[in-house]
């Protein structure tokens, strides 16, 4: 395999960079929207061939940081440079041009178009037909140093969460960038994706090019950052050299452990936040059940085998447009008071089986029960009535509507308990949507404001929020809940999940963090092309083991 990404057939349009000079720097940069500051005079340097981590919670900055540097936001003081020189992109194509690439942390694919020709837009523009033979040269490159292969033919719209994410790495590659700017690239990727991802990250860096990763994983910086730069409320509030050990094997003086960066991104010691941070590297060898002690109820009894389910799965069957079985035969039962996992990789059936439970997409075959109610056919309304909660996995085009105001977002699907006389009593929805905000710690400047203007966790938390405090609240499937979240809000997930539980609500999660469900769930399944294999109690010794094993299609 090569040791760096070869070059494109298009050599790169920024001038040799002094060593000596940051490849990327920011000076005083502020953003200011409304009353609202999200970035606070930053300084920051990023130095050429170093992968260097930005880190904070969720409305930190980081987004809005990235956005700068890529051309889709203008700063509102303070200036960029970029080799040294001054750096004010107009747009992200003025940006690419310079050497600047990004993926973002939403898809910006055309759904409707194929990926080839996603892939194609904004390339060979002077051509009178675009460079296929060109494209698909860069694409064999990407695939053997990377590991990412894309069908070509499929359309956009159509691929899964984690196909679309895939896409949009390979996008940013296609050109070599001099910088490359990772807004949380990992969170829809299994395993041996995110492997690769931080393999390539370091290939890339050690070719000279500058990559920030912007992540919430401590594990990935840890493995492959040189430096971490942590924001807090849109300032720079710490960073340094991270205590990795060198190609010599020589851990930097004063390097930052995952320990330190966990208190400077939440503001408290770390000496506190053992568990959490346990969960967050990837490394789970306390019992399955430790979480923050806030986030534990004072009783978690054992819910007998006996008991009805609050959530029955049989025999479901779900298939594609040609036909082929992408659900194929799943029995599944959640009782009430428990929580149940379903892990694997992307791809294996588990968006298709969280859109059939919520009654997007019509079953094939088998049925769906609700409290012993036969909700298969029935509509997504009519299983919101009769108390089924549902945290899709694409929050951003799915579970949300970004035109409408926060507090019209918190209450969809129960506005009609909201009308007087025909009209909407605001009101009420002012003070109920406050008091959502407040339980779930939804930071926005107004509730007024648009959805769009939330960071994504922040969207994120108000998706759970309003899911979580459906009367009545029989089950919820929350799918991948903790994606872009930041440590002290994956601690608040948890604890607002095991509250759902204790209250006697049966909790279905599905999530690539097998270290989250092993934290969190009762049991897990594992999602392998299209069946449920398992379940592993996680209170077993070799739990991780065993999922793990099954993650790779083997028998329970």
């Amino acid at each position: 395999m090569p040791t760096t990404l070869p070059p494109t057939t298009t050599p790169p349009l920024l001038p040799d960079a002094d060593p000596a000079t940051p490849a990327l720097a920011l000076r005083r940069v502020t953003r200011v929207f409304g009353s609202h500051t999200a970035l606070d005079a930053v300084d920051l340097e990023i130095a050429s061939g170093e992968v260097h981590c930005v880190l904070g919670e969720n409305g930190a900055g980081k987004s809005t940081l990235c956005n700068i540097v890529f051309g889709s936001l203008p700063p509102t003081a303070g200036e960029v440079l970029l080799d040294g020189e001054a750096f004010a992109p107009t747009s992200p194509a003025d940006a690419l041009a310079r050497g600047v690439a990004m993926v973002h942390q939403h898809f910006s694919l055309v759904p409707t178009l194929t990926v080839e020709e996603n892939l194609l837009l904004g390339r060979g523009v002077r051509r009178l037909r675009p460079d296929r033979v060109g494209l698909a040269a860069r694409l064999a490159v990407i695939d053997e140093t990377l590991g990412l292969q894309v069908d070509l033919a499929a359309r956009a719209g159509t691929l899964s969460v984690g196909a679309r994410q895939r896409v949009e790495i390979v996008k940013a590659l296609l050109d070599d960038p001099r910088l490359l700017l990772l807004d949380e690239p990992t969170g829809v990727l299994g395993p041996d994706e995110v492997d690769s991802l931080l393999a390539t990250c370091r290939r890339v860096a050690e070719a000279g090019t500058a990559v920030v990763l912007v992540t919430h994983k401590l594990a990935e910086v840890m493995r492959v950052g040189d430096r971490a730069t942590v924001l807090r409320g849109g300032r720079v509030v710490g960073g340094g050299p991270l205590a990795r050990p060198d190609a010599a094997g020589e851990v930097p003086a004063g390097g930052l452990a995952a320990a330190d960066l966990v208190g400077l991104m939440v503001g408290r010691d770390a000496a506190d936040l053992d568990a959490l941070l346990a969960a967050s590297v990837g490394v789970v060898d306390q019992a399955p059940d430790v979480v923050p002690a806030a986030s534990v109820p004072e009783s978690m009894a054992q819910v007998p085998a006996t008991t009805a389910p609050v959530l029955a799965v049989r025999g479901l069957v779900v298939t594609d447009t040609i036909g082929a079985r992408r659900v194929d035969g799943v029995d599944l039962e959640v009782r009430p008071g428990e929580i149940v996992g379903i892990a694997g990789v992307e791809g294996n059936g588990q968006s298709e089986l969280v859109a059939a439970l919520s009654g997007a997409i019509r079953p094939a075959d088998g049925h769906v029960l609700l409290d012993g109610t036969d909700v298969t056919r029935a509509a997504p309304r009519r299983r919101t009535a009769l108390g089924l909660g549902i945290v899709p996995e694409d929050r951003h085009h799915e579970a949300v509507v970004t035109g409408l105001s926060v507090t019209t977002n918190l209450l969809l699907g129960r506005l009609h308990r909201f009308r007087r006389y025909g009209l909407l009593d605001r009101r009420s929805m002012a003070t109920t949507a406050a008091e959502l905000a407040r339980r779930f710690d939804l930071r926005a400047a107004s509730l007024d404001n648009p959805m769009s203007s939330l960071s994504g966790g922040n969207q994120q938390k108000a998706v759970l929020a309003r899911e979580l405090s459906l009367d009545p609240l029989r089950c919820v499937v929350a799918a991948q809940p903790t994606r872009g979240l930041d440590l002290g809000a994956v601690d608040a997930v948890v604890g607002h999940l095991r509250a759902a539980a204790a209250a006697g609500v049966g909790v279905l999660v599905v999530s690539s963090e097998l270290s989250e469900l092993l934290v969190l769930c009762d049991r897990v399944h594992v999602a392998y092309r299209g069946r449920l294999l398992g379940p592993v109690p996680t209170d077993a010794t070799d739990a991780r083991e065993r999922v793990a094993h099954l993650m790779t299609g083997a028998a329970a």
